[in-house]
C-alpha cells in the first residue's frame, strides 16, 4: 500500500503519504521510505522539515512487485524452486498435499520486512502443533505476538478460512441423512456432527436436529448461545425452524463446556417444557443430548419417559 502510493508520484511528502496510508503506522511508512533511500531508489528533494522526496532516475527502472518480493519473501522464497512454494504447490498438487505451515502461509498471504509469509506460517504451525483446533480461539494479539506478519488482515483471513472450512464440511456431510432410531444412535451422531462443541467450545450452545417421519435427519439449527435457561430457550424459537422443515420430530442438543455432560435440573426442566410444547404443535421431542468432552448423555436414558 505504501509503495503503491508513492510509486505513482515523481515527488512526494512523507506526511502526506503517512496520512494516505492509514491505518499503517507512521513509523512503518517512514521505514519503507528509508529503505528506498538507503537502496538509492529515492533521494531527498530538499532538507526542509516536511521531508520531500523524489525518485532517482539514475537508479534505473523501479519494479514495485520485485522490490516487495525481495522485502517480504527474501532469500527464502527466491532461493526455493517454484514448485516448492506454497501457492505453486497448491496449484500443482492440490491443497491436501500442503503442510499446516504452507496452508497458513497462503492465508497470511504477505509478510513484513524481515519475515515472509512462509516464515510466519511455520511459526504458527509450530506453536499450535498437536492442537490446531485451538487456533480458532486465538486473538489478534496472540498471533501477532508469535509473528509480526500476522496483522489485522492476515488474522481475519485465517479466521475466515477456519470458519469457511467448518461450513463446507457441514454442508457436504452426507451423514446428515443418517437414520436415528435410538438414544445410542442420537449420541453417536451428535458427537460426530457437533465435534466442535464437544471439543473446544467455551460457552453453551443450544441446537436442534430436525427429523422426518422415518427418523432421518433433515437439518440442524442453532437456537441460542450462552448459559442454558428456560427463559432463553423459548418454544417459539425452537419449533419455528422445525415447522419450516416440516419435521415430524426433533432432537434437542446442547453442550457443557466444563466437559461433564451430567444433566442439571435446568436441563431437565427445559426438556420437559419443550416436550410439552412439541405435543401442542404436533412435533415430537425424541431426546435431548448433552455433549461433554468426548462423551454425551441422553436425557431420555437419564430420566426416562421420552420417546426414544
Amino acid at each position: 500500500m505504501v509503495v503503491d502510493r508513492i510509486v505513482r508520484q515523481s515527488v512526494f511528502d512523507v506526511g502526506e503519504v503517512q496520512d494516505d496510508c492509514s491505518p499503517e503506522k507512521p513509523i512503518f511508512v517512514s521505514r519503507v521510505i528509508n529503505d528506498l533511500v538507503r537502496e538509492g531508489w529515492i533521494v531527498r528533494e530538499s532538507e526542509e522539515t516536511h521531508e520531500s522526496y523524489r525518485w532517482n532516475p539514475d537508479r534505473g527502472d523501479f519494479s514495485a512487485t520485485r522490490w516487495l518480493d525481495d522485502k517480504l519473501f527474501g532469500v527464502q522464497i527466491k532461493a526455493s524452486p517454484e514448485q516448492a512454494r506454497p501457492r505453486e504447490r497448491l496449484l500443482a498438487e492440490g491443497a491436501e498435499s500442503l503442510t499446516d505451515a504452507e496452508l497458513l502461509a497462503i492465508l497470511i498471504r504477505s509478510g513484513r520486512p524481515g519475515e515472509s509469509a512462509v516464515m510466519a506460517g511455520a511459526k504458527l504451525a509450530k506453536r499450535f502443533a498437536g492442537r490446531l483446533n485451538e487456533l480458532s480461539h486465538a486473538g489478534r494479539g496472540e498471533l501477532k505476538a508469535i509473528s509480526e506478519a500476522v496483522e489485522k488482515t492476515a488474522w481475519c483471513q485465517i479466521m475466515a478460512g477456519i470458519e469457511l472450512g467448518r461450513r463446507v464440511a457441514s454442508v457436504s456431510d452426507d451423514r446428515l441423512s443418517r437414520k436415528i432410531t435410538s438414544s445410542t444412535d442420537a449420541k453417536a451422531w451428535c458427537l460426530d456432527r457437533f465435534a466442535r462443541l464437544a471439543q473446544d467450545s467455551k460457552q453453551e450452545e443450544f441446537h436442534i436436529v430436525t427429523l422426518d417421519t422415518k427418523n432421518q435427519v433433515i437439518a440442524t439449527h442453532p437456537i441460542t448461545v450462552g448459559t442454558l435457561d428456560a427463559s432463553l430457550v423459548h418454544p417459539r424459537e425452537v419449533f419455528r425452524p422445525a415447522i419450516k422443515d416440516a419435521a415430524a420430530s426433533v432432537i434437542l442438543l446442547h453442550n457443557h463446556p466444563s466437559g461433564d455432560p451430567t444433566p442439571s435440573r435446568e436441563d431437565i426442566a427445559v426438556t420437559r417444557r419443550l416436550e410439552s410444547a412439541g405435543e401442542v404443535v404436533g412435533i415430537q421431542v425424541l431426546d435431548h443430548i448433552i455433549l461433554g468432552k468426548d462423551t454425551a448423555v441422553s436425557i431420555s436414558d437419564h430420566v426416562g419417559e421420552l420417546h426414544m
